[in-house]
């Protein structure tokens, strides 16, 4: 099988991303992570530039990587000086890796209204950069920035700035589509040329999405002839960022049959964009393709119905290949097969013809229909489906409740006071609590009022609260959708929803949908 080198360049590029940062300790986290799932280069910064890379280079002289190799990224020497008295090289030896990437310019314009200097002092800069960390590095790559946008402009020019990199000892000549302009078309005819001119030469590619082409000319760079692939995890980087590795990957291995990561290890790419989203504190791409969570999830009853017979009519891989799972979603578009599938998703076997899928569906939709939408709360749905098929207790009766949110003159905050009265069983029950805001009182009254029934409930957290307006009527007489995810310690976790004119009952119907299921879960 033909393979190629994934370099990934996260935690240096993929942080210049705006809303990007990360602490030495999640670089850490993440170089280890990459590292298990088997990138070949991980690089992980630039420790000329800031003291944070520089630190965590110093902190990665003690940890050991199992399969990849730490590079450290930096430019050719400043024009002014001599590669031994430059304090960016030096930077790059003291780093303590065995591979370096250093980049120089292949654009006349940047040599002319950037740089100020020659085109014959560009080339000067360039080998004697290579040839010095040569001298002390294991491997140097060169990247060759703007590459595509200096051939286009001066193509001989362009190349002779790979020339005096391989001369000066690069192992390898990457090609890089910095502004993100290229089109793949452009790609495959620029990388099949140098190829020809550079036979013996390994080469890569190094791409950014201006154009929303990175993965595509990362693609066509492979076939041309490219075996380096340098990227990011979800494509985060600099404006539109950069090749997105989470795509790149499963598009070579599945679809090429060309070998970038361990064939065992691709089952985990899901694990490894949600684990550096969750450290990056950035929301995850729910329509990435691959890896999102709805990437296989399908919604419209004809899709299901053909799914439950043959995946592959609406699935272009099998999604365990790369770790996500298929989701059948419920919604007014869902006809009989699609409850079908979702009950056998939740573990409960239908009939088609059953009385109960007619019950259900009719509900639903008439719920979607004031506002519900249960693909992003089938919790609330598995409550719906259980209610119908008689298999639903009830916990506890709501006989009142109430808000108090006080704002004093001169208080920085209110003061939010709920009470709660609820029966359980033949039992009643009134509890008082104050929170910070209306649904977290209102959450930890009801917790007050239930808990000594059932402790289980003392597992459950809440873990995220959203708030949408509906369109259909303007301003504040329109309706709110409230959604509130829950969480079971490490087991699972459940979205539930709820809808009204008043954002406290819609929030009440959430947050006790919430409980129930966690009730109801339990006594399963």
């Amino acid at each position: 099988m033909q393979k190629v080198e994934i370099y990934d360049t996260t935690l240096r590029d993929g942080t210049q991303g705006e809303g990007m940062s990360l602490s030495v300790a999640d670089k850490v986290r993440i170089a280890k992570k990459l590292d298990e799932f088997g990138v070949y280069y991980i690089e992980g910064g630039w420790p000329g530039s800031n003291p944070k890379d520089r630190e965590f280079f110093e902190v990665m002289k003690t940890q050991k990587l199992k399969n990849a190799k730490l590079t450290a990224f930096g430019s050719t020497h400043l024009a002014k000086n001599t590669p031994e008295m430059d304090d960016n090289l030096r930077e790059l030896i003291s780093s303590g890796v065995t591979v370096v990437t250093i980049f120089g310019k292949s654009w006349t314009v940047h040599l002319e209204d950037v740089l100020k200097i020659s085109p014959e002092r560009n080339l000067e800069i360039i080998k004697g950069s290579v040839e010095f960390l040569k001298k002390k590095i294991e491997a140097v790559f060169y990247d060759a920035e703007h590459f595509f946008d200096g051939y286009k402009n001066n193509a001989e020019y362009a190349l002779s700035t790979l020339r005096v990199a391989r001369d000066g000892g690069a192992d390898c000549l990457v090609l890089c589509d910095t502004n993100g302009g290229s089109l793949p078309g452009e790609v495959t005819r620029i990388v099949t040329e140098v190829k020809k001119q550079f036979p013996e030469s390994q080469l890569g590619i190094h791409t950014h999405n201006d154009s929303e082409l990175a993965i595509a000319n990362t693609i066509a760079a492979v076939l041309a002839g490219a075996s380096h692939i340098q990227g990011t995890l979800n494509g985060v980087g600099e404006r539109c960022g950069n090749a997105n590795l989470c795509s790149v990957i499963p598009t070579l291995q599945l679809k090429l049959g060309i070998e970038c990561v361990p064939k065992e290890n691709l089952a985990q790419l899901q694990v490894l964009s949600r684990y550096f989203m969750e450290l990056a504190n950035l929301p995850s791409n729910h329509f990435q393709a691959y890896i999102g969570r709805s990437a296989f999830a399908h919604k419209g009853g004809v899709h299901a119905s053909a799914v439950a017979k043959n995946p592959h009519t609406y699935e272009h891989i099998k999604p365990e290949f790369v770790g996500n799972k298929r989701r059948i979603l419920v919604s007014d578009l869902a006809g009989r097969a699609s409850v079908v599938m979702k009950a056998k998703e939740l573990g409960i076997e239908l009939d088609p013809k059953n009385p109960v899928v007619a019950s259900a569906l009719k509900e639903m939709k008439e719920l979607e229909n004031v506002g519900f939408q249960f693909e992003s709360a089938e919790a609330s749905f598995e409550l719906i489906l259980a209610e119908a098929l008689g298999k639903k207790t009830k916990f506890f009766e709501l006989i009142s409740r109430r808000v108090i949110d006080e704002r004093k003159a001169g208080e920085e905050n209110p003061q939010v006071e709920a009470t709660v009265k609820i029966k359980v069983g033949d039992k009643l029950e009134e509890a008082f609590a104050s929170g910070d805001g209306p649904v977290n009182a209102l959450d930890k009254a009801l917790r007050k009022a239930l808990e000594k029934y059932y402790p289980v409930l003392k597992e459950m957290k809440l873990l995220d609260y959203k708030v949408r307006v509906l369109p259909g009527r303007a301003g504040t007489v329109a309706r709110v959708r409230v959604l509130i995810e829950s969480a079971n310690g490490e087991a699972g976790r459940w979205h539930t929803m709820g809808v009204s004119y008043d954002v406290i009952e819609a929030s009440w119907q959430a947050l006790t949908d919430s409980v129930n299921y966690k009730l109801y879960k339990a006594k399963k």
